[in-house]
């Protein structure tokens, strides 16, 4: 695809798209997202940690013994482009979940929503609790 071609995809709001009718486009390949094989969280949410909230995000991945070398971000209209993956854990922040086979699910409000949420970080707690009995 041309840069003009992406560049009006862009002015009409449309930033992922996928070719539903593989046949029209034989030639057509979908890039895949691929995970290290050190992932074990993956954090879906309509934007990446910053600030106030990836220190939330650094204290929830202490409490779960993972490190931020474990964890991957990624937009939630990216979901359906994952490979294979060998992940333990898959975070919905803010953003509908799916269910991954295979995955302990989670899911939240936002991270910039929980920082002032006494509840919704008890909620969450309980749900990493429940998957580790």
């Amino acid at each position: 695809m041309m840069q003009r071609d992406l560049q009006y995809l862009h002015e009409m709001g449309i930033t992922a798209w996928q070719i539903k009718e593989s046949t029209v486009f034989p030639e057509y390949r979908q890039n895949l997202i691929s995970l290290p094989e050190s992932c074990k969280l993956l954090f879906v949410a309509d934007q990446n940690p910053q600030q106030h909230d990836a220190w939330l995000f650094g204290k929830v991945l202490v409490s779960m013994k993972l490190k931020s070398e474990d964890a991957f971000f990624l937009p939630v209209d990216a979901l359906e482009q994952l490979s294979e993956h060998q992940l333990t854990w898959c975070w919905f922040a803010g953003v509908p979940s799916t269910q991954l086979t295979g995955v302990q699910t989670l899911s939240s409000i936002s991270l910039s929503e929980m920082r002032g949420n006494t509840a919704s970080r008890r909620h969450l707690w309980q749900q990493i609790c429940a998957y580790e009995r």
